[in-house]
């Protein structure tokens, strides 16, 4: 089940593993908040974009009543990871992994229409600090193989009339993001920022955007990472350890 240089994981949820390189990509506190964060009804047709090892699949087939969630990934080395995760925490049918680029539009077209898209995407635009990372750190951390734009076209596609969208990304980007919606009749309904701990400005945020949605927008309290030096109650709940 393992190759050189992986580890398996708890997930904290069902005993659920998961399958990552012992360096270079892995997943973050970014990918489970925003599992926790999507608001998931009972029979939803779910995909995740730009899903990596597919830790947000994961979060939501343990914590959510759902028949299946897709996860769509570029980089084959990943998709073939998650779906070893997946055999690994016999899940084969409730949770799959599809090698794909959400820029193909004939592809989407062909998966349907979704209650709920989830989504992780580059944070940064390209710029010279690439040049330091590996490939696979490259395209999950840097706009070089899919736009903000990309994104959300691929999301607009891809969901149903009135379908959730649920992202997390950096609040720097929060104008591009709103503008970049907005473009695609996606309105922003609920958002949420993360602070490192209560001391420091938020790094984080998690948003709520409906197709066709209605103008209203809900700012939700902030979420603390650390409280006084150590995790807080919601992150130590958010992670399974209460």
């Amino acid at each position: 089940m393992l190759l050189n240089n992986e580890t398996i994981d708890n997930l904290g949820i069902k005993d659920y593993r998961i399958i990552q390189k012992k360096e270079g990509f892995r997943f973050g506190v970014d990918a489970v908040l925003l599992g926790n964060f999507a608001e998931i009804k009972k029979g939803d047709k779910v995909i995740d974009l730009c899903s990596g090892t597919g830790i947000v699949p994961f979060i939501i087939a343990g914590k959510r009543d759902i028949e299946k969630v897709i996860g769509l990934e570029i980089q084959e080395e990943l998709v073939e990871m998650a779906r070893r995760s997946s055999s690994l925490n016999s899940l084969n049918g409730k949770v799959e992994f599809i090698k794909g680029d959400l820029k193909n539009l004939k592809l989407l077209e062909e998966m349907g229409k979704f209650n709920a898209v989830t989504v992780n995407p580059p944070y940064k635009e390209a710029d010279s600090s690439l040049l330091s990372l590996n490939e696979k750190e490259r395209i999950a951390r840097f706009e070089i193989e899919c736009s903000l734009d990309d994104v959300i076209k691929a999301c607009k596609i891809l969901l149903k009339d009135n379908g959730k969208l649920f992202m997390v990304h950096r609040p720097e980007r929060m104008a591009d993001i709103f503008e970049t919606l907005r473009k695609y009749k996606i309105e922003p309904k609920r958002v949420r920022f993360v602070h490192p701990d209560i001391h420091k400005a938020p790094n984080i945020i998690l948003i709520e955007a409906q197709n066709y949605g209605g103008k209203f927008l809900k700012i939700l309290p902030p979420l603390y990472v650390y409280e006084n030096g150590e995790y807080s109650k919601e992150i130590n709940k958010i992670y399974g350890r209460e």
